[in-house]
């Protein structure tokens, strides 16, 4: 009973966060709301973490899909924020009611659970009322719809891999992690990875740039047609980025993992104090 009225709650919080999310997009981009969806996620979990379940946590085993599980649902909330930008939140949530026929449509091959009749009977009638809503002349067939649709369909296999966590892994650990993956990236990801799930340095790295290069194509994509690129100067960046890998394939061979680990953490460090100082006191007064 417990589960079901949390599960209630969340269902009831998730429209209020869109329907935030649907205003500050009219002021803001959409990398930028979904940064801040994850940096609070953080903010607000590791707190309760450390101060009531400090004793009780036990890192992940399964590091590579808690991974793919955050990296799923960040781009299911690009998608749709960028989604209620253009088209309305009625409209995008109704597309993304695909979800559920996702999860039982997959749930026996990926969980090995059962679905009966009746949950099939309920999902499909549940399915052919969305696409009475989304006749034609409901929504217009754009970049917008296919994000919102594409949402459910990623939202779905959310669901089915975070079922599939909750066997393992401590429900706040999985969302932290999932913050970490959304907020973070590289920085934050690196050091977890070393420190609490034993990966050794180079793994981590490694980990970390796929998280970046994700992010990256998904934000590129999603700037697709609404902002003009300077092709010149993103070849120029692509075509040193490419060079970096070759060197740093060759230099990784020659640099042992704890080396690496010490130059990433001076790294970071001149980086924040560069920023520090920069925003401080060499920011133009436009930017405060």
């Amino acid at each position: 009973m417990k589960a079901i009225i949390f599960n209630l709650l969340a269902w009831v919080m998730l429209p209020i966060m869109d329907g935030f999310a649907k205003y500050l997009s009219a002021d803001m981009p959409v990398l930028q709301i979904t940064w801040a969806r994850y940096f609070f996620t953080v903010a607000f979990t590791l707190p309760i973490m450390f101060l009531f379940y400090n004793k009780q946590l036990v890192w992940t085993d399964k590091p590579k899909l808690q991974i793919i599980r955050g990296l799923i649902l960040l781009s299911a909330n690009i998608c749709f924020f960028y989604a209620i930008s253009v088209i309305s939140l009625a409209k995008a949530l109704t597309l993304a009611f695909v979800a559920p026929l996702i999860v039982t449509a997959f749930s026996p091959l990926l969980l090995g659970e059962k679905v009966g009749i009746r949950r099939w009977t309920a999902v499909i009638i549940g399915f052919i009322g969305s696409l009475v809503v989304i006749r034609p002349g409901f929504v217009e067939i754009n970049l917008a719809s296919l994000a919102a649709l594409g949402t459910g369909i990623m939202y779905g296999f959310y669901l089915i891999i975070t079922r599939k966590l909750s066997t393992s892994d401590n429900p706040l650990l999985t969302l932290l992690l999932t913050g970490l993956v959304g907020a973070g990236g590289g920085f934050l990801i690196i050091p977890a990875l070393v420190i609490l799930s034993k990966l050794p340095m180079k793994q981590a790295v490694g980990t970390s740039l796929l998280i970046v290069a994700a992010k990256s194509l998904i934000g590129f994509t999603g700037d697709l047609g609404k902002t003009t690129m300077d092709w010149p100067l993103l070849l120029l960046i692509s075509g040193l980025a490419i060079v970096g890998i070759f060197i740093g394939s060759i230099l990784a061979k020659r640099i042992a993992g704890e080396r690496l680990k010490v130059g990433f953490g001076w790294f970071v460090l001149v980086m924040g104090i560069y920023i520090i100082v920069k925003e401080l006191f060499f920011a133009s007064p436009s930017t405060h």
